[in-house]
């Protein structure tokens, strides 16, 4: 499947799509996931290399309960990124979800470790919640 550059076809430019993330955040804000996935996914067509877009999408399709989708994603947004904390604390979620324990326990050990309180409480718990 090609590339398809939509944003010169579209006449946008950073601008549009900036708008369309506001409005996507602000559907999140509100609790509207499905929506928000809607403007998300339209996000990553239109600007592939979004890091931002790509976690964003990820987590929510890990807050619906699509592990599958939302692992798809987080593991896109970790090759533009393999350091990204939130990303992969979603990834350990992920793959929990999904019953890849071994996996999961692996990558939590590694962000327990982390400096980021926050990210290394949620690694402890996800620990004790499936070693």
């Amino acid at each position: 499947m090609s590339q398809i550059d939509w944003l010169p076809i579209l006449g946008w430019n950073k601008e549009e799509l900036e708008d369309l993330r506001f409005v996507g955040y602000s559907y999140i804000k509100q609790g509207s996931y499905d929506i928000a996935i809607t403007f998300f996914e339209a996000l990553v067509i239109l600007a592939p290399e979004s890091l931002y877009d790509l976690q964003t999408l990820g987590a929510l399709y890990l807050q619906k309960g699509n592990n599958l989708m939302a692992l798809n994603y987080i593991e896109k947004a970790i090759k533009l990124d393999p350091t990204h904390l939130p990303t992969l604390l979603n990834r350990t979620k992920a793959l929990f979800a999904l019953g890849y324990k071994k996996q999961g326990l692996s990558q939590a050990r590694i962000l327990e470790k982390s400096d980021q309180e926050q990210i290394a409480g949620q690694a402890q718990a996800l620990i004790m919640a499936f070693a």
